[in-house]
This record gives C-alpha cells, structure tokens and sequence, in this order.
C-alpha cells in the first residue's frame, strides 16, 4: 500500500510498526479523501450514508 511504498527498513521493531499501521487507518478513515466516495472521507461517508440510506 502507500503506507509502505519507499519505506524498506523504516520500523526497527514490531512496536514501531504497530504504532505506524494504527496511525494510517487513523489517517485513511478520518483525514483522506477519497475521489470515489464524492471527496469525501470513509467516515464521512459511512455518517452520510447513515443518515441517507439508498433504500
């Protein structure tokens, strides 16, 4: 993923590695925006889709 691209040796443990997976789906589901999901984030979309259910 693009979490990873680039980042050969980076974690020097499975602490560090931890720490950074929990930080990119932090990342990925409250800051990123998606082009397919209307420029929205995951849980911005996931909240409007609650509240507007397609049936």
């Amino acid at each position: 993923t693009e979490m990873f691209y680039d980042q050969e040796y980076k974690y020097h443990n499975l602490q560090e590695l931890t720490q950074a997976i929990e930080e990119y789906i932090e990342y990925y589901n409250n800051e990123r925006i998606k082009s397919r999901l209307k420029g929205l984030t995951p849980k911005e979309y996931r909240s409007q889709a609650s509240i507007n259910p397609i049936f």
